[in-house]
């Protein structure tokens, strides 16, 4: 059986090494890149099943990223694994298509249930807290 191709893009080497090592039971991974550039080019190039996205990264910020990937046919899924618990960067991400977002704080409970749903068509969305503006 063919594995699932999934790109990782992350500007922490440690967790490029982290998720794909979590991964590669299942899931073949095809490039582990380090900007948001990067991994535009290689979902042009390699086409993957599925992306995992940082936001906040060098070059081009993983949102921006999924807005140019998502103008691809088909467009592959993307998740997002971030640091991000404000809820703008969550509506930001809804926004450019995402289909998922999980907190690097719960990355080794979350991340491969969060993949898996993606992968089955399902949308993955944490419940984040909205702060309350004091007068």
């Amino acid at each position: 059986m063919t594995k699932l191709r999934v790109i990782i893009a992350d500007d922490h080497p440690s967790i490029l090494q982290r998720v794909a090592e979590m991964l590669s039971a299942d899931y073949e991974v095809v490039a582990a890149v380090g900007d948001g550039l990067a991994a535009v080019d290689a979902a042009c190039v390699l086409q993957p099943d599925l992306i995992v996205l940082d936001i906040s990264m060098p070059v081009m910020t993983g949102l921006e990223a999924a807005a140019r990937i998502a103008a691809f046919t088909p467009p592959p899924p993307i998740l997002f694994l971030t640091v991000h618990e404000d809820p703008v960067f969550l509506e930001a991400a809804r926004q450019v298509g995402a289909c998922g977002y999980v907190l690097k704080r719960a990355l080794a409970a979350d991340l491969l249930p969060a993949i898996r749903r993606v992968l089955d068509g399902q949308s993955v969305f944490p419940a984040l807290p909205r702060e309350t503006v004091r007068l």
